[in-house]
């Protein structure tokens, strides 16, 4: 069995407000991943929509709604089921709420996201930020 088998799938939530991208820092780095989108195992009888907007809440203190579900892969990095959803910030500010998980987090711009993620982005999550972002990109 490998660790796609027994481990649950972790769903992220890909949320842009104006012009950026909300990214986190993990207080524990997985590897190379140091910065990247709010993100958590997705629960038993849960959705992956429902979990990226469950773990949003949980860690960036962000209230959000799910608005689609942009693709699932095999994370590289990690060997994990990966979700990614596209969601639309509702209330509150972004911040650290879950201090054990996170040090971090940053409103990133279409230009800066390379900086913050070098080895690129899963394609239909880049190709939904170069939509919604790309008009704003210098």
């Amino acid at each position: 069995m490998t660790e796609t088998d027994t481990k649950p799938g972790i769903s992220a939530a890909i949320i842009v407000q104006g012009s950026r991208v909300l990214m986190v820092r993990r207080r524990v780095r997985e590897g190379e991943l140091m910065w990247q989108f709010p993100a958590g195992a997705i629960e038993a009888g849960e959705t992956a929509e429902e979990a990226a907007v469950r773990e949003t809440l949980e860690e960036a203190g962000l209230t959000v709604k799910a608005s689609r579900l942009l693709g699932e892969r095999v994370h590289p990095k990690t060997g994990r089921l990966m979700s990614y959803t596209a969601c639309e910030a509702v209330s509150g500010e972004a911040h650290v709420a879950d201090a054990d998980e996170l040090d971090a987090v940053a409103w990133v711009a279409h230009d800066e996201i390379k900086e913050y993620v070098p080895y690129g982005l899963f394609e239909p999550v880049q190709e939904h930020l170069d939509e919604v972002l790309g008009s704003d990109a210098s």
